[in-house]
């Protein structure tokens, strides 16, 4: 496995408060990478370690398996693409996405054709000769994008690029990012607060809180079966089902009833926390499933799937149904079933014990 960005035990304090205690991480080369986590999380102060505007307190920060901890940042090779668009007004867009190969003193006559496909790539050819007053704020993002990947390198690092976005706008560049990292054969380092874009973006996640990381591996394996309870809370849309039980001697006892739990945890009591995603809650359940009565007080419509929020006495649960197993939805009674092996456990650490139950 090849490593493009390795932190070893970094640290970083500001002001007396320490943001990254001893963090290590691994990303591999030619993947795409989402950083994840709350804002505050750390994200951003990892990127600043990165691309060298900053240095860590202890610990190194490799790149491509050598040392870079005191590399000056324009000598990293890095493509950057910054959260906001920090485009030129004065200049058009073919030399604002340019201005990267001019700092390096390439040529104009040299630059063009790269900044013609990179323009092509993002489909902001028709735009190069005009100014950024003059584009949408979608158009102004692709131009930073494109920017972004001008540089020829193996490792690209965008800093929530898509943010302030409407939704629509987000979808179209997720094609965009996912096709040119395919393209241009190289490691993306995409940072972002929105479980939505990780889940759709990322072959690879790593998910950061209070500047810990909680979580890595490959998003399946990662959003299947997390092995911390704040991962499943925070990686996940519509967000994880969380609710406390008591497991005694293998049997939990819950909200919506009673089960024996598969876990390594079979003597004794203690307290936990049950998860379960919204779309493993069905509205038809079967004999197998783990039973209960719940009311539906809201139905939101997303197109393909409902969104059903429910009142289990007292305890609010929310789930995903797609269209197509209820082409109805009505706030009532109704029975709920949630798919036993899809149950996971947390002990009071927030670490899994146990996933499934019988």
């Amino acid at each position: 496995m090849a490593l493009a960005v390795e932190f070893q035990n970094v640290s970083k304090t500001y002001s007396g408060t320490k943001v990254l205690d001893q963090l290590s991480m691994q990303i591999e080369a030619n993947t795409f990478t989402v950083l994840f986590g709350a804002p505050g999380s750390g994200k951003s102060v990892i990127l600043r370690l990165l691309t060298g505007l900053e240095k860590p307190d202890r610990g190194r920060v490799m790149l491509r398996g050598e040392d870079a901890t005191h590399i000056p940042p324009g000598d990293r090779n890095l493509g950057y693409v910054p959260q906001s668009f920090a485009l030129y007004p004065h200049y058009k867009v073919a030399d604002n996405i340019g201005y990267p190969l001019q700092l390096m003193g390439m040529p104009a006559a040299q630059r063009k054709p790269i900044v013609e496909s990179a323009a092509e790539s993002l489909k902001i050819a028709h735009l190069l000769d005009k100014k950024p007053d003059q584009l949408s704020g979608g158009e102004k993002q692709r131009v930073a994008i494109a920017r972004g990947i001008v540089k020829h390198t193996d490792i690209f690092v965008l800093d929530d690029p898509l943010t302030g976005l409407d939704f629509k706008l987000r979808e179209q560049l997720f094609d965009d990012l996912r096709a040119m990292r395919e393209s241009l054969n190289a490691t993306f380092i995409y940072t972002t607060s929105d479980a939505l874009e990780a889940l759709i973006l990322a072959e690879q996640v790593i998910v950061f809180d209070s500047g810990w990381t909680i979580e890595a591996g490959k998003l399946e394996t990662v959003y299947a079966r997390p092995n911390h309870v704040r991962t499943m809370a925070l990686l996940g849309f519509p967000e994880a089902n969380l609710f406390d039980g008591t497991l005694e001697n293998g049997v939990c006892h819950s909200p919506i009833g009673q089960f024996r739990a598969h876990t390594h945890l079979n003597g004794g009591a203690a307290s936990v926390k049950i998860a379960a995603r919204p779309q493993h809650l069905q509205f038809t359940p079967t004999d197998e499933m783990i039973v209960f009565d719940a009311e539906i007080t809201l139905v939101e419509d997303l197109g393909g799937e409902f969104v059903a929020y429910l009142d289990a006495r007292g305890l609010s649960l929310t789930a995903l149904v797609r269209h197509a197993d209820a082409s109805e939805l009505t706030e009532g009674r109704v029975r709920v079933g949630i798919q036993p092996e899809k149950l996971l456990l947390y002990d009071q650490d927030g670490y899994l014990i146990g996933q499934g139950a019988s």
